[in-house]
């Protein structure tokens, strides 16, 4: 499957060899606000355990290394290392989707105990507490109406899911603050930043993928200048670490 790339347009002052802000549609900027939806196990997945601030690293590396018989026998270690997304089923966002998106549905499948306890699990293998059977046997969970209504009502709104509606171009500034763009607001920018030699801009269009992505991710945790540090300084290394 080919991997899903992202085209975006930046604004760079070649003077000051700085990306001042970045003409962005819909997909790219639902790229950037997905990120704070990402749990922080996702966000350590995706970086690299050695390369996360401070002792994050390695609190995921202990849980990962911890062995079964010390986990709570109705605890896998995915719910940490692996967690769900935090987003329902429909809301389509590209890049570091690591995961596909769970269609919505009315049915999930629940299990109780076979000896009647009141117990109840999503996870056929789990455990029961009272008389340490599994929890096996197959039940059938129906959504609430206004569950799955919002879930409808979300999938079939315009602007093909996502956060943002595609009815202007957006830009993206270089320490990722985000706004509509329009004629006033790039005028006002260019004042912003002292533009005074215009032949000094140059417009660049570039590809977002995967690698980018992850960059672009790692950068933020500790830089005002991510755009710059992703798409103008090419390989130079960005150290996130921390004593």
């Amino acid at each position: 499957m080919a991997e899903t790339k992202l085209r975006i347009k930046l604004l760079v002052d070649t003077g000051g060899k700085r990306v001042l802000f970045a003409e962005a549609g819909k997909d790219c900027v639902d790229f950037h606000f997905f990120i704070l939806s990402l749990p922080l196990s996702t966000l350590i997945c995706l970086l690299g355990k050695q390369q996360m601030v401070g002792s994050l690293g390695n609190l995921y590396q202990s849980f990962e290394a911890l062995d079964e018989s010390y986990i709570q026998p109705n605890i896998t270690k995915d719910i940490l290392l692996n967690p769900a997304d935090a987003l329902p089923g429909g809301y389509s966002v590209p890049l570091l989707s690591l995961k596909k998106a769970p269609e919505a549905s009315t049915v999930k499948n629940f299990y109780s105990c076979h000896r009647g306890c009141n117990y109840v699990s999503d996870d056929p293998q789990a455990i029961c507490p009272n008389n340490r059977h599994a929890i096996s046997r197959g039940m059938t969970f129906v959504a609430p109406p206004q569950l799955i209504e919002k879930q409808d009502q979300y999938c079939s709104s315009g602007g093909g899911g996502g956060f943002v509606k595609e009815v202007v171009t957006y830009i993206v500034m270089d320490d990722l603050v985000v706004q509509p763009m329009s004629t006033i607001s790039s005028i006002t920018l260019l004042n912003k930043f002292n533009i005074n030699n215009v032949s000094a801009l140059e417009e660049k269009v570039v590809d977002l993928g995967m690698n980018e992505a992850v960059k672009l991710l790692m950068a933020s945790l500790v830089s005002n200048t991510i755009l710059t540090h992703v798409f103008l300084n090419g390989d130079s290394s960005l150290v996130i670490m921390v004593d």
